[in-house]
């Protein structure tokens, strides 16, 4: 496994495994119209400009496919998926642990937005709720979600 910074070329491979882990695993979370919301809201568009802010990373298997994607933007990680084929094997934790030092190395602490299906997954690794939120998606449906962070604890704050 490796993880690259993603080029202009990859904004479709982006979008194609945002869009796929989408469509496989939220719909048992969220209503059809938070599901297009979540689908709109990954567009090229935005990929392309984070791919061209070198905020876009893909995780790569050791058979050469791309089967991940996180996205880090000064200290907000976001946009972290992994292919439902490739989920349980330790991508999506390579991931999480590749933009925490990322985000360590500038910042005392990471943010995001976690969905619902990976609530579990960001308390598990330390983070705490600091928000919730709800975006109304049309058709009466919801998109709710939570903030959280982590922060990091440095060992020149901590010494031993």
């Amino acid at each position: 496994m490796s993880i690259r910074i993603a080029v202009p070329a990859d904004a479709e491979t982006v979008r194609q495994i945002a869009h796929e882990t989408i469509r496989a695993i939220y719909p048992h979370y969220y209503p059809a119209g938070a599901v297009a919301f979540f689908l709109a809201h990954h567009n090229p568009e935005a990929i392309q400009r984070d791919i061209a802010e070198n905020c876009v990373y893909l995780c790569i298997s050791d058979d050469g496919a791309a089967v991940g994607t996180v996205t880090v933007r000064e200290n907000d990680i976001g946009r972290l998926f992994v292919l439902p084929a490739y989920q349980g094997r330790g991508f999506g934790g390579m991931l999480l642990d590749f933009a925490e030092q990322t985000v360590a190395a500038q910042y005392p602490e990471a943010v995001l937005d976690a969905s619902f299906a990976a609530k579990a997954i960001y308390l598990r690794r330390g983070y705490t709720e600091t928000g919730y939120d709800c975006i109304a998606c049309g058709n009466g449906d919801f998109l709710c979600h939570d903030t959280m962070r982590k922060i990091f604890v440095s060992a020149e704050k901590n010494p031993e």
